[in-house]
């Protein structure tokens, strides 16, 4: 009977113990399990993040803000684009907000997310060309609060994260308090820069400059209505024959492909309208590392290792290469990557001396949408670990 005992607590122990140890192991494989999930859902660790959430009234006073955003959105991505943190790769993602619309539903505030965080400067370009001005109601605190709940933003703090929001009514208008929606980015790590377009001493009684110190932002007062100068160098003219190479190095596949290549045209154009040297800043923009289009050109795609050209089916590439065996293709991929290469190289080089000369011909223009974002992004990235060459 002992021994029946005795041999029964040895099995109860047993199993208590390898119940233990499976619960162990189960709770070790959820971990590691967890893990991977958040690892993956994470940004590539040799990357950092720059996030900017553009907000922009678009009220009726408002025309002369969204022509400089226009007008000026190339020279911004190209300032960024020089951007350096370590060894690590940059990685440029805009977002669009317009608020005080008349336009837009009252129910949601007079808001409209116009784009998520994305990194297809030709699609930020069109959207941006898309707004129209009308009305309206200005709640800056709705509209931040909006944003930061809305958008997929980094959670690791080494990235930067920055709102901007541009308007002339007063800070405080609206059923969101922008001192609670400031301290819930503060505690985000997302630094909120606000842009008075009037008179600097008028956005400081007006709560602009308190939005932006709660997080430890900039604050900045522009003259919305002045024109955009783009100025014209001697760089100009082969700088955009360069563009007109680097388009025909673009193979377009996929359902949306074509319309996306038509997409890139058009931004072309609506680049153009603010004048050639805007068309060269742009062309500038198109040869740095920001402008990727991965999702329906094809050598772009080809970048990524895991990406196969011969999976590409026939009827979604142009009528062109329908016809080319799939080792013909892959050569003709990789003839027009390094063509591709080669252009951009020299467009690069040509703007390091468009960049001198505009430098030694006349002042930076300050006061406007461009040298507001670029001076804070600098200025905040810095404490980031981003510098500027």
């Amino acid at each position: 009977m002992k021994t029946l005992l005795k041999l029964g607590i040895a099995c109860l122990l047993i199993t208590i113990s390898c119940n233990a140890n499976n619960t162990s192991n189960t709770e070790l494989n959820l971990t590691k399990k967890q893990s991977h999930l958040l690892y993956t859902t994470k940004t590539d660790p040799d990357t950092r993040n720059i996030q900017v959430a553009l907000l922009l009234d678009t009220s009726n006073s408002m025309d002369g803000l969204i022509d400089q955003a226009k007008a000026q959105l190339w020279e911004i991505v190209n300032e960024l684009s020089y951007a350096k943190c370590g060894h690590y790769a940059i990685k440029l993602e805009i977002a669009l907000y317009e608020y005080g619309n008349d336009g837009l539903p009252s129910q949601e505030g007079f808001i409209r997310q116009v784009l998520p965080f994305s990194d297809d400067l030709d699609e930020i370009s069109k959207q941006l060309f898309a707004l129209t001005t009308n009305g309206g109601n200005e709640y800056c605190g709705k509209v931040i609060n909006t944003s930061i709940n809305q958008l997929g933003w980094k959670k690791n703090n080494d990235h930067l994260k920055l709102i901007f929001i541009a308007g002339n009514e007063p800070f405080s208008q609206g059923p969101v308090d922008y001192k609670d929606a400031a301290t819930d980015a503060m505690e985000k790590d997302i630094t909120i820069n606000t842009i008075f377009c009037g008179n600097f001493q008028q956005g400081i009684q007006t709560k602009w400059k308190h939005g932006a110190d709660i997080t430890n932002g900039e604050y900045s007062a522009i003259d919305h209505n002045r024109e955009t100068v783009h100025i014209v160098t001697p760089y100009d003219d082969i700088i955009l024959q360069l563009n007109n190479q680097l388009n025909d190095t673009y193979i377009y596949y996929g359902h949306h492909g074509a319309q996306k290549r038509s997409l890139q045209a058009e931004q072309d154009k609506n680049a153009s309208s603010y004048g050639a040297a805007n068309a060269v800043s742009r062309t500038i923009s198109k040869s740095s590392g920001f402008y990727k289009n991965k999702s329906w050109d094809l050598i772009d795609a080809a970048e990524d290792e895991s990406f196969e050209i011969e999976e590409v089916a026939k009827e979604q590439l142009p009528k062109e290469l329908k016809g080319k065996s799939k080792k013909e293709l892959k050569q003709y991929v990789a003839k027009k990557s390094s063509d591709r290469k080669k252009i951009q190289q020299k467009i690069q080089e040509l703007n390091k001396k468009r960049i001198a000369f505009i430098k030694n011909s006349s002042k930076k223009e300050g006061g406007n949408l461009e040298a507001a974002l670029v001076k804070a992004i600098k200025k905040q990235g810095e404490k980031k670990s981003f510098n500027w060459e």
